[in-house]
């Protein structure tokens, strides 16, 4: 199935990736995933053949047991995943050896922060993609790193605290 979009071209640009290996890295997980039974959609125009471009792709349909399943797509392609109720999402969301970050979207602001708190990664978001902010700390679990950078959180990842505790004798 090929999905057909309309963008402003004038406002939309989709840059390259740091490098040529980069692009054909992602490539290759993508060609990973359909190899191992994930369904693939393209969406939109190709992009330029020359540079590190990148076609933005949607794939849908990766098992447990794709290869890819556990691995970091880092460019312009989505994982949908299909969840059958809110437990099933915060599994599947959970079902990663990563913990980045993660968003809940709801008409329920209040309920949906109860649903982050399920979320086993360093941020969720409530109603907003994951996003950075140097007045927010930003960090992961799992293989997604430890502690936090950035904020006043992340000021003190870098500090070397002393106790220096004196006791009286008598």
């Amino acid at each position: 199935m090929r999905i057909t979009t309309t963008v402003n071209k004038t406002a939309t640009t989709l840059p390259p990736l740091s490098s040529q290996s980069a692009a054909d890295d992602l490539d290759e997980l993508v060609a990973e995933a359909v190899d191992n039974g994930a369904s693939l959609i393209t969406p939109g125009d190709p992009v330029p053949e020359e540079g590190a471009f990148a076609q933005p792709r949607i794939l849908t349909g990766i098992t447990r047991d794709n290869p890819v399943h556990d691995k970091e797509f880092f460019g312009p392609v989505a994982l949908f995943h299909v969840a059958t109720d809110e437990d099933d999402a915060v599994r599947i969301a959970n079902d990663s050896t990563f913990g980045l970050g993660g968003s809940v979207f709801t008409g329920d602001p209040a309920h949906g922060a109860e649903v982050a708190r399920r979320i086993e990664t360093g941020m969720v978001f409530v109603n907003h993609p994951a996003w950075t902010r140097p007045d927010l700390p930003f960090g992961g679990t799992k293989r997604s790193g430890y502690g936090q950078e950035l904020s006043a959180a992340g000021i003190q990842e870098f500090v070397n605290k002393k106790l220096i505790n004196v006791v009286p004798t008598d």
